[in-house]
């Protein structure tokens, strides 16, 4: 990152100054091969216990290696000033309208974002809690990043004609980046987030690739503001329930679940989930005559109903018979912010205690074990700290949406055990509205710990004036794909949400509130 972030070693094979660096030189067709994301640096896994450290297998969905790699003709491409909306902009205007009307009679989440429990301040931030260093006087100077295209963009939409940028002209994506710590993916009221999300809407795509691994389709697009997000397009309608004989493995990964996740983990005041829009994506400009995938290029097809169609490769629903189909050409999909890349902020990824089996007739040892959470008590790093805690979290989280699917999640190496944990990959909730998981509450249930903090929201989001499914509702509103829920998915979160409390109240009866409730609102957060 040049001297934006001048703790981190020069590299003299990197011109660009953005923290998602490809991985791989743009090339022929015919000379191209999909390679995976590098995975040099990340640390060992630990060898005797399936509870720690399984870094050696990301499986992370927000991973920032691309295909692809930006050439300079596309960097002088990206530099040029932003292109009008034109398809979107009623969806736009129509938003606009909503967001202005719910000021004036009234925002719920507004009231409830000014609530003492989401006003609490974050300790003094020192140089080991921010993920990235960074001394706001530095101008950048493009010769010294040896990219003389590189120019900051300016506040009416054009780009400085200067060849210098303060750290508050960088693009959002970079903002965004640079406002991570120990503590949290991004502040509460940080504008840059939503501003952020904006660009993911109307920012022009300049080239797409497959997402190597992984069992469906998912795209990494790359946008003129050096920007990239992980893109997963429409597989069923909102109506579409998971069918009742479906394993949780072969189920459908939803883009609206991507965007709903995003929203439930702000309301819950997590901020764990990477920020996640929903875009219409025309698929003939913005995804086949943008991409240098061969692989992906040659699945588009024309179907029956002379609609633009195309399946790409993976593991699962990659075939003519699960093509993704526009009408005629548009399709929907979430569109997920990266996390900075691997190069510059390494991460690791856990195996969930609580993982399932992913077998058609084998059970996991917690499945069986009633004592199941003493031991994960006693291992690291669920033995001390806010781990475990994060874990019920989580936990929560994903009852919340009916997500069966939490096999891993990841940390940022920079910050060891003492940080929050991310909450990727959320495209299994929200498949039943009609059908509560139970099985997911079993962490809570056997553990019986959960956050001071935790607790009070839980309770605050079932009164009548901070109710759930209306906070979601709201929230929701904002998104370019709104309505993103259904009403039946609405009203099984303020159901589920009522469960929760009830496993919180029986655990509380059972050994104590003391021993239940962690007060994490007067001690410090780690």
């Amino acid at each position: 990152m040049i001297d934006l972030l001048p703790k981190l070693e020069r590299r003299s094979s990197s011109a660009c100054s953005c923290s998602h660096t490809p991985s791989e030189d743009p090339q022929n067709w015919a000379k191209h091969r999909a390679k995976p994301g590098s995975e040099s640096g990340w640390p060992n896994k630990h060898t005797l216990r399936i509870l720690q450290d399984f870094s050696n297998e990301p499986n992370s969905n927000l991973s920032s290696h691309s295909l692809e790699k930006i050439t300079v003709g596309e960097r002088s491409e990206a530099l040029k000033r932003f292109e009008q909306l034109t398809g979107d902009e009623k969806r736009h205007t129509a938003r606009d309208s909503a967001l202005k009307n719910a000021a004036v009679m009234g925002s719920r989440l507004s009231a409830l974002f000014e609530h003492p429990l989401y006003t609490r301040p974050l300790p003094p931030l020192i140089d080991e809690d921010t993920l990235f260093n960074v001394n706001t006087d530095i101008r950048f100077d493009p010769k010294a990043a040896e990219n003389p295209e590189w120019n900051g963009e300016g506040k009416d939409g054009d780009y400085a004609p200067t060849g210098e940028m303060s750290s508050d002209s960088y693009p959002n994506w970079l903002r965004f980046h640079i406002g991570i710590n120990r503590y949290e993916l991004y502040s509460r009221h940080n504008p840059v987030i939503d501003a952020m999300l904006k660009d993911l809407v109307s920012q022009r795509i300049t080239s797409v690739a497959m997402k190597s691994g992984g069992t469906q389709l998912k795209l990494i697009m790359t946008f003129q503001n050096y920007g990239q997000a992980l893109f997963k397009p429409m597989k069923q309608t909102r109506e579409q329930e998971t069918p009742p004989d479906f394993f949780y493995f072969s189920d459908f990964e939803r883009h609206n679940a991507e965007i709903a996740a995003y929203h439930l983990d702000r309301i819950l005041d997590f901020r764990r989930v990477p920020p996640v829009t929903g875009r219409l994506v025309n698929m003939t400009k913005e995804i086949r005559d943008v991409t240098r995938d061969k692989k992906l290029w040659r699945t588009f097809f024309i179907s029956p109903a002379n609609n633009i169609c195309f399946y790409g490769e993976c593991s699962y629903y990659c075939s003519t018979e699960h093509a993704l189909c526009g009408k005629p050409d548009q399709i929907e999909g979430s569109l997920a912010a990266f996390l900075p890349d691997l190069a510059l902020a390494k991460r690791r990824t856990w195996r969930n205690p609580w993982r399932r089996s992913y077998h058609k007739r084998k059970k996991a040892e917690w499945e069986v074990d009633p004592d199941y959470c003493e031991e994960v008590k006693q291992t690291p790093p669920y033995d001390s700290g806010t781990r475990l805690l994060d874990i019920m979290d989580m936990t929560i989280f994903d009852f919340l949406m009916g997500n069966m699917d939490r096999h891993h999640y990841e940390t940022f190496e920079k910050f060891g055990n003492e940080t929050f944990i991310i909450h990727l990959d959320n495209g299994r909730g929200f498949g039943k509205h009609s059908h509560d998981e139970l099985s997911i509450l079993v962490p809570l249930s056997q553990c019986c710990r959960v956050k001071r903090s935790t607790h009070l929201r839980l309770q605050l989001l079932a009164k009548e004036e901070f109710r759930l499914s209306a906070l979601m509702e709201e929230s929701l509103q904002t998104d370019t794909l709104s309505p993103i829920l259904i009403r039946p998915h609405l009203e099984a979160m303020d159901r589920r949400l009522r469960l929760v409390l009830q496993v919180l109240a029986d655990c509380i009866e059972k050994e104590g509130y003391s021993n239940v409730v962690e007060d994490d609102l007067v001690l410090p957060l780690f």
